[in-house]
């Protein structure tokens, strides 16, 4: 299914004591869909997200974006000048933890298995930015069955409020992961990404990795001066593949 109507609203997803706020965008059609949890930049679910989330139901899947700093400060939205990019790198790296973001992830998988318009063990992943280095800890998630992670930053290096780099969990990756970078992202230098391809390799992890020329950090996002078209274009296709093959 492709370029479907769909119905958008705000959801909150129950985690406890905690109340998350979520966009949820999923097909007008009646039926039952696959899944994908949408993880969102560092500037929350803004308009950018939120185009994401309606761009992936329209393709025939309940897509929902948790706002990934609920517990920081609920309903943040913002754009990208330096000082967004600022606040947002400290909820990102400082006042967010990864278990907590694990909680919620899995937290938002159960609001879904919930819907009647989701199928039964169809559910995947897509993240961007900091959602990319999220994406990757989400993978190790049982119930994640695709993921596709963009310009994950600090995957080798860091993990959200402190401890043990992401990368060191690659073992617990649970399905298929592609991952997507731009050679020009100076915040991902190329032998990150190398060391990155290494782990999946070595753990027998499903994966491809793909790397674009001219590509800057962002390359996705067409709310950004980064922006590249013609990167973005590939890979929105390599993630419908992705998509198709695993959770059909």
């Amino acid at each position: 299914m492709t370029d479907s109507v769909i119905d958008t609203r705000t959801v909150d997803i129950t985690n406890g004591e905690l109340k998350i706020s979520a966009y949820l965008a999923q097909p007008h059609a009646p039926g039952t869909y696959p899944a994908i949890v949408v993880l969102q930049e560092i500037f929350g679910v803004n308009q950018h997200i939120q185009q994401v989330t309606e761009r992936i139901a329209r393709a025939g899947y309940v897509a929902i974006a948790p706002s990934l700093f609920q517990r920081q400060a609920p309903g943040f939205a913002t754009g990208y000048t330096p000082a967004d990019v600022e606040i947002g790198r400290k909820y990102a790296w400082e006042q967010t933890t990864a278990e907590e973001l694990l909680s919620d992830i899995q937290a938002t998988i159960d609001y879904l298995n919930m819907l009647p318009t989701v199928k039964a063990g169809k559910i995947g992943c897509i993240g961007f930015c900091f959602g990319g280095h999220v994406a990757f800890l989400a993978a190790t998630l049982p119930a994640i069955k695709a993921t596709a992670s963009f310009y994950g930053a600090r995957i080798t290096t860091a993990t959200p409020g402190g401890g043990e780099a992401t990368i060191t969990r690659t073992g617990q990756i649970q399905g298929t992961i592609y991952l997507f970078f731009g050679n020009e992202d100076a915040s991902i230098p190329p032998e990150q990404v190398n060391t990155i391809e290494a782990e999946l390799t070595k753990n027998h992890i499903s994966h491809r990795v793909f790397r674009y020329d001219g590509a800057d950090h962002g390359f996705f996002c067409d709310h950004r001066p980064s922006y590249n078209p013609v990167a973005a274009a590939d890979a929105w296709e390599q993630v419908q593949q992705l998509f198709a093959t695993t959770l059909s």
